[in-house]
């Protein structure tokens, strides 16, 4: 079964201090990420990043600027794949779908779980693709939302698979 991680918006916006989309010190995310990219890589998944930039845009999210690029620190390589976005969904106008020709499974993760990883998680659901959202490598504004949003999608597609990142590693 041919297999694919996608990883959303992890971007400098969210570690830009004084940006409206600051999170604070989310080092540890990027440590779990990077197990989970190592993983994935050594098991044959076709990593692809999303970014999101905001057309139009001079200050968040504005694209030829460095908060638009990939975090420092999270392991890209050259042959992973980046697609650029500048809607919510990452299918919206992007050459996703077409990258995911072939693959049976997505594993998600990324930031902010509540709208950008939500947002791939249903668009990818509909298009058939077996889920699995790796919830301790996502982030979201607070802890409530974020467990709202992994609840709702769970209660309403009940055949996602929700698991932390050791859970996931230890399943394969």
């Amino acid at each position: 079964m041919k297999k694919a991680l996608i990883l959303v918006d992890l971007e400098n916006e969210w570690i830009t201090e004084g940006s409206d989309y600051f999170l604070g010190d989310i080092s540890s995310l990027f440590e779990r990420t990077n197990k989970l990219i190592d993983f994935c890589r050594k098991n044959g998944y076709k990593i692809i990043f999303v970014t999101h930039e905001e057309e139009g845009s001079e200050d968040a999210f504005a694209p030829g600027t460095t908060r638009v690029n990939i975090i420092d620190g999270i392991d890209k390589k050259e042959e992973d794949i980046h697609i650029r976005k500048n809607k919510i969904s990452p299918f919206y106008h992007t050459n996703l779908e077409e990258e995911l020709n072939g693959v049976e499974e997505v594993v998600i993760s990324g930031i902010l779980a509540n709208l950008c990883v939500r947002s791939t998680v249903q668009d990818a659901y509909d298009r058939d693709f077996d889920i699995t959202v790796i919830k301790d490598c996502c982030a979201s504004f607070d802890a409530q939302t974020q467990k709202f949003t992994f609840k709702d999608l769970h209660n309403t597609r009940e055949e996602i698979q929700f698991k932390n990142l050791d859970e996931f590693l230890s399943g394969c």
